[in-house]
């Protein structure tokens, strides 16, 4: 999405609809996380953990939106920017507790993993339907929309995982889409920030071209001379 000066604005999330619908998905987020958390602890699922930080960083990232709507476009970016910053460490951390699992490999419970799995994917399918009509716009929304991708993606990911673990009686599977998912989190915190930068950009530019690049000019006043 091109961020071109003066010609084209990117949505900022102002309209009522789009601050209602965040309401919705931070509280879908929310009680998600808490539900995969605690089911990837007892089903020894870290493709469940990966998924359920995704909710947490979603609903982290819809109230951070919520905040920044209304605020100067170098407040959205700089909120997108930190958005960003928080799903690649997000990322990192699955893939070093991916890479620990490796070392210390138990077999996950499947049974529980597919089922917890498709209560994720329902919640997820109804919070990309509800923001689907919100898919583009600047950073801050467009960071909302890719969070929302990232978590269908993933429960998709974590049904495929179940099943593979159930056909193999192997903890690999599980393993292989934690990485997967932390590679979909460093993605999309890249493009979150290629696109938050250049909005800063295009917003200094904005803000230098109002001046005509210049200093204020100071009037210069002549000296009264007197006729006397």
């Amino acid at each position: 999405m091109s961020a071109s000066c003066g010609h084209h604005q990117d949505f900022d999330g102002s309209a009522p609809g789009f601050r209602r619908a965040l309401w919705i998905v931070i509280a879908i987020n929310a009680v998600m996380f808490g539900v995969e958390m605690l089911a990837g602890a007892a089903a020894r699922s870290q493709a469940l953990k990966a998924d359920a930080l995704d909710f947490a960083a979603d609903a982290a990232t819809y109230g951070l939106s919520l905040y920044v709507i209304g605020k100067p476009a170098r407040w959205r970016a700089n909120a997108a920017m930190i958005k960003a910053v928080s799903l690649l460490a997000i990322g990192i951390s699955i893939l070093g507790l991916a890479l620990w699992r490796v070392i210390f490999t138990q077999q996950p419970e499947p049974a529980l993993m597919g089922s917890i799995a498709v209560l994720a994917l329902l919640a997820n399918l109804a919070s990309v339907l509800i923001l689907l009509r919100w898919r583009e716009g600047d950073a801050n929304v467009r960071s909302v929309w890719l969070c929302s991708r990232n978590d269908a993606i993933g429960n998709v990911g974590v049904l495929v995982a179940a099943g593979l673990v159930a056909w193999t009686a192997s903890p690999w599977p599980d393993l292989a889409v934690a990485a997967i998912m932390a590679g979909l989190f460093t993605s999309s915190a890249i493009q979150i920030l290629r696109q938050a930068l250049s909005e800063r950009r295009g917003n200094d530019l904005s803000g230098h071209a109002a001046t005509g690049g210049q200093c204020p000019s100071v009037e210069k006043t002549e000296p009264i001379v007197s006729s006397e």
